[in-house]
């Protein structure tokens, strides 16, 4: 999940593998009968304490970490309330300066698709605080 606050966007510091330690988006596994919108959001509620106004999925990725294959479904959200705090499987969880994403280390296809997803969203949309 994407979920941005104004110029800013929600990460998560990895308490499990894959990726151990690193700065990343918040997410997870899809339970049985869920759909993929709905593990976005309880994903995110679960690791930051966030609630957030889900828009449309904006990419896709087939990755592999550690000898282990993922598919991951970003979605673009955008923030409604709470203080981000890392629970379940977050160690830290934080928003953070956009233009500072690439600074940290993270996977460079995790800061692409977080730059092309602010890139996507409607500077009013950002303001407003609605994907609408």
């Amino acid at each position: 999940m994407i979920c941005f606050r104004g110029d800013e966007v929600l990460l998560i510091r990895r308490g499990k593998a894959p990726r151990q330690g690193e700065w990343s988006l918040p997410g997870g596994r899809i339970e049985p009968g869920e759909s993929e919108p709905d593990a976005a959001l309880r994903e995110l509620a679960e690791e930051t304490g966030v609630t957030a106004t889900l828009g449309p999925k904006i990419a896709t990725i087939d990755a592999e970490f550690e000898g282990v294959r993922y598919r991951l479904h970003d979605y673009v959200a955008l923030w409604d309330s709470g203080t981000p705090k890392g629970a379940d499987d977050a160690l830290d969880a934080r928003f953070v300066a956009i233009d500072t994403v690439d600074e940290l280390g993270m996977w460079a296809k995790t800061v692409d698709v977080i730059q092309n997803a602010y890139s996507a969203i409607e500077p009013r949309a950002k303001k407003q605080g609605t994907l609408a």
